[in-house]
């Protein structure tokens, strides 16, 4: 697993859009202008995962997940959650929030077994017509231990 760059933007966005409907994908210019952010950050894992994240004022949010449809079920996913996890925690930051459909099963378990909890709803937020559901978990460094 290494740091995203503006570089990896064509990987990202390859890795995004096999993840994602086409109308839910992000284009490689979408991953490199939010990576040339200040308060942005993002891990890709060659395998076929990847997070960004965005650091404020002691507060972190997952921007996006993706893990590669052949490399699911693999732990791949939680490791770069923990991972992120712990880049937020070591930028200041005490808790993460992210936004997840409330169909998305898979997605909601990992969420739910990494210690997030639902503080929120956002009514038909996706393409699709479902809810987001809105999470949150506190942090602190070394989350990645609990890989």
């Amino acid at each position: 697993m290494i740091p995203a760059t503006a570089a990896h933007a064509p990987a990202l966005a390859a890795i995004h859009a096999a993840a994602y409907p086409p109308q839910e994908a992000w284009t490689g210019a979408a991953f490199a202008t939010l990576l040339a952010l200040p308060a942005t950050s993002g891990l890709i894992d060659r395998r076929g995962g990847l997070i960004l994240i965005s650091t404020v004022a002691g507060e972190a949010e997952i921007l996006t997940l993706a893990v590669y449809p052949a490399a699911r079920r693999m732990g791949l996913g939680r490791h770069l959650l923990l991972a992120a996890i712990d880049h937020a925690a070591a930028n200041g930051a005490v808790a993460m929030f992210l936004e997840v459909s409330d169909t998305n099963a898979p997605a909601r378990h990992l969420y739910e077994t990494s210690g997030f909890t639902p503080v929120g709803r956002r009514r038909f937020y996706y393409p699709d017509g479902s809810d987001a559901l809105v999470m949150r978990r506190d942090i602190t460094f070394a989350a990645a231990a609990e890989c």
